[in-house]
Order: structure tokens, then sequence, then C-alpha cells
């Protein structure tokens, strides 16, 4: 696990595959702010809530330029599915080997049922177009993270 970043740092690299036979990658995003969330499995409860609150958000993000991009660790096939049955036209990225999670410092332990095991932390990290973290939330709660993003957004 890399240390963790912290605002005004660099954002990390990276490419991956996206939903609607897309890819995302920083290059591409270059000069241009983003947000980059991650979430731990596409089409359960929380996640559907944080993703349908941001597809909701997106005329308003559009507004303010920025880009959206959601990030899971599950393949491909799954995340087209999850992005079909809820409408999602922002891409949703897979990470499977969650190299990209590493670098972002949201790969982490976690715990269910007095197991332990590693997954993806809810976390979302707000890009500005220098390329620089301008804003991290960590464990977000998916109800109300939208409305978080775009008040920061404005600030960009």
């Amino acid at each position: 696990m890399s240390e963790t970043l912290a605002e005004g740092a660099a954002a990390p690299d990276f490419t991956m595959p996206a939903s609607g036979g897309r890819t995302v990658s920083l290059e591409a995003l270059k000069g241009e702010p983003f947000l980059l969330y991650f979430y731990p499995k596409a089409d359960t409860p929380g996640c559907t809530k944080q993703a349908c609150g941001i597809q909701e958000a997106l005329p308003q993000l559009g507004k303010l330029k920025l880009a959206v991009i959601g990030v899971s660790p599950d393949p491909m096939k799954p995340i087209e599915k999850f992005a079909g049955k809820f409408n999602l036209t922002f891409p949703l990225a897979s990470d499977e080997d969650h190299k990209v999670a590493e670098a972002y410092g949201v790969w982490v332990e976690k715990s269910m049922y007095g197991k332990t095991y590693m997954g993806m932390e809810r976390s979302s990290f707000l890009v500005g177009a220098d390329g620089r973290i301008a804003r991290i939330w960590r464990k977000v709660k998916p109800e109300a993270h939208a409305a978080q993003v775009i008040e920061a957004a404005k600030g960009l």
C-alpha cells in the first residue's frame, strides 16, 4: 500500500477499461478537472445510491466542466450490467488488479463479521485541471456525496 495521498499532491497515473467500451486515463484528462471515485462493488445498495446520486448531479457537474469516473475492482461484465441497469452515462472503470486503488491508497484491510479481508474503501478524489488533488473524501457517505462534490468543484 502506498503512503496516503494528500491534497495538493499530483494525481497518480492510471489507464483502465471503462463502461461503454471506453478507456479512461490520467493522460486523456490532462488540463481538465475530474472526480475519481472508488466504490467497493457494482450493484450493491450503497454503491447504487452513490452512482445514481452522481448521475443525477451530472448536469450540474457538467456546468462546472467536471468529468466523473467511478472505479471498482469488479470485472467489466458486472460493471457494464450495473451501468445499463441504472442508465449510468459516466464511465465506470474496472481496476481488477487494484493497482490504481493501491496508488490512491484506497485498497485497504476491511472487516466484516469478524473476518478481515482486502477491499476497496469508498473514497473520492477531486483533481484540478493542474493534475493535483484538490480534495479527498474518505469513507464517503453515498447519499451526501454528490452535493459535497458539487460544492467542492465550484472552488476549482
